[in-house]
């Protein structure tokens, strides 16, 4: 049953109510008769007590067909309030902007991450967003526009945006995210909640006011998951709101300060447990300079929509040093 049906029996049973009480409470003039009334054909089944023909308000002759043209009434303003709204729901669409991408970039600062490192994760990703490679990408697109956002993440609930959304659609716009993203003050969080900051980026993208055919979560860490919600539920999230997971794992033979290195193949632990989606690739950063063009090159894949090439997605044999680390 429609909303507007379900009102109006409401109104209806309120009515029968009323009656009722109305029958227990009132003494009537003896000249009145049930004959001078107008009756419904049969009591509401809810109301066994009331049985037909049973006088069901005192007073003026046809008020209880007035009661129904009241509720009638109410109800076809309540429709009108219906209809209002869900002209509001549309127009509320329609303010959506479209951009060729939405794309959130989230970038692991856990302990595993030494605050060198994470210094230099975000000074790569504000020199990409500013590369004419990248602009050229964005320009290139059907609408040529983007939206993006740059998300740190690290504990399960750890995740801030130094860059809120922002459309880039020129260079202008560019620096000016980036600009963002290099202000932003700086903080840690402990562990490595891959799963969570996976779920949090889908958020984001279900609750911006964009609209993509393209939808993308770009994340970064040098560690498998030690915390937070877990993978398989945050891939079937990205996966139910259409989000592609692409990974960029960070391997090092250092280790951090205060973490421990953890023996696992990174990019191998990427490619299986981290990236969701139809073309989902990972990218791997595996030494300190490489950090700034892995990141220029994932981030004009992702605009242009294109795959990396077969020598960039061979996994290489693993050496030694390349171990994830965690707190």
């Amino acid at each position: 049953m429609c909303p507007i049906s379900c009102v109006r029996v409401g109104i209806h049973e309120v009515a029968w109510t009323r009656c009722l009480q109305l029958q227990v409470d009132a003494k009537l003039p003896a000249h009145f008769t049930t004959s001078e009334l107008d009756w419904p054909a049969s009591a509401p089944a809810n109301f066994p007590g009331l049985q037909h023909r049973q006088l069901p308000l005192p007073g003026r002759p046809h008020s209880f067909a007035r009661m129904i043209h009241f509720g009638n009434c109410v109800s076809a303003a309540l429709a009108a309030v219906c209809v209002s709204g869900l002209a509001g729901n549309a127009a509320a669409q329609d303010d959506r902007v479209d951009v060729d991408v939405e794309l959130v970039l989230a970038v692991d600062i856990s302990y595993s991450v030494d605050e060198e490192e994470a210094h230099r994760q975000r000074e790569g990703y504000v020199a990409a967003l500013a590369h004419e490679d990248v602009i050229r990408s964005i320009q290139g697109g059907p609408l040529g526009r983007i939206a993006v956002t740059y998300v740190e993440w690290a504990d399960a609930g750890f995740q801030r945006a130094a860059a809120d959304w922002t459309v880039i659609a020129n260079e202008d716009d560019a620096l000016g995210f980036a600009a963002r993203v290099a202000a932003a003050p700086f903080e840690r969080g402990h562990y490595t909640a891959i799963g969570s900051a996976i779920a949090d980026g889908v958020r984001r993208i279900d609750e911006n006011d964009y609209t993509a055919p393209r939808l993308i979560i770009d994340i970064s860490g040098d560690g498998p998951q030690n915390q937070g919600l877990p993978l398989d539920r945050a891939h079937a999230l990205a996966d139910q709101s259409g989000i592609v997971v692409n990974g960029l794992p960070v391997i090092s033979a250092r280790e951090g300060r205060w973490v421990r290195p953890v023996e696992v193949n990174l990019e191998g632990y990427f490619r299986e447990n981290v990236i969701t989606g139809p073309g989902a690739f990972v990218l791997p950063a595996r030494a300190e300079d490489e950090f700034r063009v892995a990141i220029l090159r994932k981030l004009v894949l992702e605009i242009a929509g294109a795959m990396p090439s077969r020598s960039e997605l061979a996994l290489p044999v693993a050496v030694q040093g390349e171990l994830g680390r965690a707190p």
